[in-house]
């Protein structure tokens, strides 16, 4: 009969190993799904007016659904600007004649938009407060348990 080889390190040290490698890459992957979300600051008609006459916009996607614009600025950030309902044309008008590079979503793409809802996680922190008592509760009644089990001894 063959035997086995069986790996050289110990299986605890592995495991131990693979969790402290996961330690250390958890951050980094973290962070980088962190970057990739683009926040937009929310801004007024006046202020994205004269973001225009300076110069400072970059580029603009426009949400015909929900009636706002997207703008991204030369400085990086991105700006979010509702307009009143018929006024794309002429906003429109505005940027591309001022060099701004305009797009508009499709239906589907504004649709999906327009449906995002941020997320509220109540009930999470409902059912971990329940787990949390739970377990103190079943915690103290194995201790009591214990000793009782301990004085009748």
């Amino acid at each position: 009969m063959i035997g086995l080889k069986r790996a050289s390190v110990p299986r605890p040290a592995a495991l131990t190993l693979l969790c402290i490698a996961l330690a250390v890459l958890l951050p980094g992957a973290a962070a980088s799904a962190a970057e990739s979300t683009v926040h937009y600051t929310k801004e007024s008609i006046q202020v994205y007016e004269q973001q225009l006459a300076s110069g400072q916009i970059k580029a603009a996607t426009f949400n015909k659904k929900v009636r706002n614009l997207h703008l991204e600025l030369k400085s990086g950030a991105h700006v979010l600007v509702h307009y009143p309902a018929k006024d794309e044309p002429t906003l429109a008008a505005a940027l591309a004649a001022k060099g701004v590079s305009v797009t508009v979503l499709k239906p589907a793409a504004a649709e999906a938009e327009s449906k995002k809802a941020p997320v509220h996680h109540k009930l999470r922190y409902i059912a971990g407060g329940i787990l949390i008592a739970v377990v103190i509760i079943v915690g103290g009644v194995l201790l009591f348990d214990r000793r009782r089990k301990r004085m009748a001894e």
